[in-house]
């Protein structure tokens, strides 16, 4: 089922959370709202959900699968949403916790003891997490415990799924571990789903598509490979990832690249893995610069330079390109920039 959001303005008191925000999310996507604190993806999210008002302005509209849902409340939205932090009840085990949305319901929506026993036991199963229904949320490890708060989110068999900051409260090779769980979920009940992070890697894994937001507007919404590669603006580019800011000017013997970090004429983006070293500058091309630190742990080996004038620049490379030099600290090289990003309209980096 699709969603598509209208026109959507929200101010809390003077600051504008949102500003005439559309996008729409066709059915079975899983898409992310990438932005940092601020940005206004939570409350957008909660908007979907219902559980946030918006500005009353003409033309603003949520509408699912084309039918608006202005004033309904967030029962009759039928959106699983699940919270950073659980929100599990500690003194109910595992299998009441994600059986309490069909408990609650009356009249002639209740479900015989039988039939949420059945639905929840299958739950148990889709999260991987049989024969651990007796037990309590502090029995689990946080991994489980948002496992448990997804269960409970599908349990009740919602139109949507909506996740705030679901991994954020977890360490890195859990949160790495669960999201590919999630994946591989999604892929099996083709729920449309909405996940909000402020975690590039974690957007650009996940996402069918990325809605990346700043100051209550959305800067870019494409795939992963689309906002990455192909950044719409400065704030985009320097968003997603590490990079270094040049200044491009003619000089004596060809172009030279100046690192600056102050917006100027002509600045041009360049990601650190698409810079080489050279111990040498025989095309007249490259930025002076010392090798200031060597990091090889990991898959690719990363390696910060300075310039004279003490700005950093930042290169990563494959091991095996490293070691055709096999540079060491306090050698004197050149940076050259291989691919440069430029912007007619440049926004102010992020510090």
């Amino acid at each position: 089922m699709s969603i598509e959001v209208k026109n959507i303005t929200k101010h809390f008191g003077t600051f504008t959370a949102l500003n005439n925000v559309s996008l729409r999310i066709p059915d079975g996507e899983l898409v992310a709202l990438l932005g940092p604190s601020g940005s206004g993806k939570t409350t957008l999210l909660r908007i979907i959900a219902g559980l946030e008002e918006f500005d009353p302005i003409d033309g603003a509209d949520i509408l699912f699968k084309g039918v608006s849902v202005i004033g309904n409340r967030v029962a009759e939205r039928r959106v699983g949403f699940v919270f950073q932090h659980y929100a599990l009840f500690r003194h109910q085990r595992v299998f009441d916790n994600i059986a309490f949305g069909l408990r609650v319901r009356r009249g002639a929506n209740r479900l015989p003891k039988d039939e949420i026993k059945r639905r929840v036991m299958e739950l148990i199963s889709l999260i991987q997490l049989e024969g651990m229904e007796n037990r309590y949320p502090d029995q689990l490890s946080g991994g489980q415990r948002q496992r448990v708060a997804l269960a409970r989110a599908l349990a009740i068999e919602p139109k949507f799924l909506l996740l705030d900051e679901p991994f954020g409260a977890l360490d890195a090779r859990v949160r790495q571990n669960l999201r590919r769980w999630l994946r591989r979920l999604h892929d099996e009940i083709k729920l449309t789903s909405v996940f909000v992070t402020h975690d590039q890697e974690e957007a650009l894994e996940l996402a069918d598509r990325v809605i990346v937001m700043n100051h209550g507007l959305i800067e870019q919404d494409g795939t992963p490979f689309e906002v990455f590669h192909q950044p719409k603006n400065a704030f985009v580019m320097d968003f997603l990832g590490s990079v270094n800011l040049f200044h491009k000017r003619l000089g004596v013997g060809g172009i030279v690249f100046d690192p600056q970090h102050m917006v100027g004429q002509n600045p041009f983006f360049v990601r650190p893995h698409e810079i080489d070293i050279l111990p040498d500058n025989p095309d007249n091309e490259g930025i002076s610069a010392t090798v200031q630190r060597i990091q090889l742990a990991g898959a690719i080996a990363k390696i910060e330079l300075v310039d004279v004038n003490e700005r950093e620049i930042f290169v990563e490379m494959s091991h095996e390109k490293y070691q055709q030099h096999r540079f060491t600290i306090g050698d004197a090289v050149f940076a050259v920039p291989q691919k440069t990003v430029h912007f007619d309209a440049l926004t102010e980096p992020i510090a």
